[in-house]
């Protein structure tokens, strides 16, 4: 089975992106030989994924460090551009540590002494609206804590700026009320300064800060002697001549073997923020150069690490014991009786009852996954196991828009083959083609997607005539910060009583062989 994407081209040499699908606003750090990485999860749960490399090409996810998000009254429902934004992870005092902003409440920490957990429950550091991309810094030098972080206009009414802050040693406590340190509205032709990384190198306090905006922005490098400021400030990474438009915001790591390299997001429309891993070195004035000479490489040797196999993060799943991977999160903070256990292999999903069935975009009953590749095929099978009126289950390409393909119980009982899908601006979803006999309540369905986020749905019913095609071609939408997503649901009209489950199968995803 061909992955949908590897970035290790097997010759000593890698591709970006390295991560081929929306981890967003990453951040990265090195323990002993290994490396981890964690990235923005908004509104989904569970939330701050973890990820893992030795090489920094070839990851795999091991975890999340946040089972649920806090207040859970206000993520009981889809909150898909809201929650975590841009998380910081460090490691210190022999614990790993996240930092970072939620739009709404304020500035949150966990730690945890094992990457995989447990992990803290999360400590409000700082309240307040707009308080957004935080990142702590413990000078190992002085014993001193310090937090830099960023604001969100749309709460705050403040953006291009950073603010700083003294910070107690174990993370709990502010120790000022925080003072600027970069106010880019004094810096010509800055705008939009967000997401910083803060470091301590060559004796210079550095900030590590993109601007200009997601689509088209450029990484920034401000340092200073002192933490307080003043800050000079250099552009160290932009697009340049190269089609990778804003290559900005991620983190700087060094390796075992004393190689500097810099992990960065560009973004992709539909398929959100995508991971590029640039090598990174120091001139004779002491400021970092990324890349080639400051614009995006595509290719490059691999960082010298240890051997590691050839992989991407996992996105089939045969859902084994009943259980579904570590790839799926749920559009909100999950309840007890969406998955029902079982003792076989496949997923198995209640029909949950729903006023809100004919809008997937506000159900929190939505299993989701990246898009994990710009071009690769899903296939799942899925069963509908109830003849309850208006109850349905399916695969779905979930974002601004949504279309999805699966089965619906109609007003007798039987089940049948629908594809519906719903425009941004729509309310309701409605069909994208016609109903068809689904015998024996059972389904193979597929989803191709192609450049530019182009999806076409087809479907085998077991009638003998293989996979048809579906509809009209569909384009991905992403939400405002959020790329579209894979989805499973199962739901049922509101009402009482039970409303039967779903079954889903063998999730596979692949892509087109590379070309050598």
């Amino acid at each position: 089975m061909t992955l949908p994407w590897t970035a290790d081209l097997g010759d000593g040499t890698y591709r970006n992106p390295v991560l081929n699908a929306d981890w967003s606003d990453p951040d990265v750090l090195r323990v002993g030989d290994d490396h981890y990485l964690t990235a923005s999860s908004f509104g989904r749960a569970p939330g701050l994924p973890l990820l893992h490399s030795r090489d920094l090409v070839n990851w795999t996810l091991v975890g999340h460090a946040l089972d649920r998000l806090a207040p859970e009254a206000d993520f009981g429902v889809p909150r898909h551009d809201r929650g975590v934004w841009a998380p910081s992870l460090r490691h210190h005092a022999g614990r790993f540590w996240i930092f970072w902003g939620d739009p709404d409440h304020g500035i949150q920490q966990i730690n945890a002494e094992d990457i995989r957990g447990p992990w803290s429950t999360p400590h409000l550091l700082k309240a307040g609206k707009g308080l957004i991309d935080a990142c702590p810094l413990w000078d190992e030098e002085t014993g001193e804590a310090y937090l830099v972080h960023a604001w969100a206009k749309s709460r705050s009414g403040v953006k291009n700026r950073l603010t700083g802050h003294r910070m107690s040693p174990d993370g709990r406590e502010l120790l000022d009320e925080g003072t600027t340190l970069v106010d880019a509205d004094t810096i010509p032709g800055w705008f939009t300064l967000e997401g910083p990384k803060l470091y301590r190198h060559d004796g210079w306090f550095w900030i590590f800060a993109p601007a200009g905006g997601v689509e088209t922005g450029w990484q920034g490098a401000f340092r200073s002697r002192t933490f307080a400021g003043p800050y000079e400030e250099r552009v160290v990474l932009a697009q340049g001549r190269t089609d990778v438009n804003g290559p900005h915001q991620g983190g700087w790591v060094r390796t075992a073997a004393g190689e500097d390299w810099f992990l960065h997001f560009q973004a992709r429309g539909a398929h959100g923020r995508v991971v590029h891993l640039q090598p990174m070195r120091w001139d004779g004035d002491g400021w970092p150069v990324i890349g080639d000479e400051g614009e995006p490489v595509l290719t490059h040797r691999r960082p010298r690490a240890p051997e590691q196999t050839v992989g991407a993060p996992a996105s089939s799943d045969d859902f084994p014991g009943g259980r579904h991977g570590r790839q799926w999160q749920w559009t909100a903070n999950p309840r007890t009786g969406w998955t029902v256990r079982h003792a076989g292999d496949g997923l198995r999903l209640s029909c949950v009852r729903t006023a809100y069935a004919h809008d997937l975009r506000a159900l929190p009953n939505v299993l989701v996954q990246r898009l994990p590749a710009e071009e690769f095929t899903v296939e799942t099978g899925i069963t509908l196991d109830t003849g309850e009126p208006g109850a349905k289950a399916g695969l779905a390409v979930l974002g601004d828009a949504f279309s999805w393909i699966g089965l619906e119980a109609g007003d007798d009982g039987e089940a049948r083959l629908v594809h519906r899908y719903a425009e941004s601006v729509a309310e309701h979803e409605r069909d994208a083609a016609h109903p068809r006999p689904a015998p024996g309540a059972s389904v193979r369905v597929r989803i191709e997607v192609t450049r530019g986020a182009r999806c076409r749905f087809s479907a085998d019913t077991g009638d003998g005539s293989g996979f048809l095609a579906s509809g009209q071609v569909f384009a991905a939408a992403p939400w405002r910060w959020v790329g579209a997503l894979l989805g499973l649901f199962a739901t049922a009209p509101a009402g009482d009583g039970p409303s039967g489950t779903a079954g889903f199968t063998a999730f596979r995803t692949t892509g087109r062989a590379r070309t050598p």
